[in-house]
């Protein structure tokens, strides 16, 4: 028969505590990635932008920097898709053809 020994645990207390805290220098690090990741694929964005922002205003487009593919569609999600088939593990950005690049509300 097997004993079970029950650990009263405070409620909102984190299971795994050493995996919450982060080192600056990989906070930093981790900043500085996204930072240059959303600089690459800005660059792409506004390369684009001219030509495509005439025929499809307010299409979103979804960005693979990496090797500078984007896809476009009026519907969020399938643009989405089309970026996975595509690139099934990459990060891609979400970008709305319009005059800021934002999708929604901030």
């Amino acid at each position: 028969m097997i004993q079970k020994t029950e650990k009263k645990v405070p409620r909102k207390t984190p299971l795994f505590p050493e995996r919450l805290r982060l080192s600056e220098e990989e906070l930093s690090k981790r900043r500085s990635e996204d930072e240059a990741f959303a600089l690459r694929c800005r660059e792409i964005f506004w390369r684009v932008y001219p030509e495509l922002v005439k025929e499809y205003y307010n299409w979103f487009i979804h960005i693979e920097p990496n090797s500078g593919d984007y896809f476009i569609d009026p519907d969020e999600e399938v643009s989405f898709q089309k970026a996975r088939e595509k690139h099934p593990t990459a990060d891609v950005m979400a970008m709305r053809l319009n005059e800021t690049g934002t999708c929604g509300k901030i």
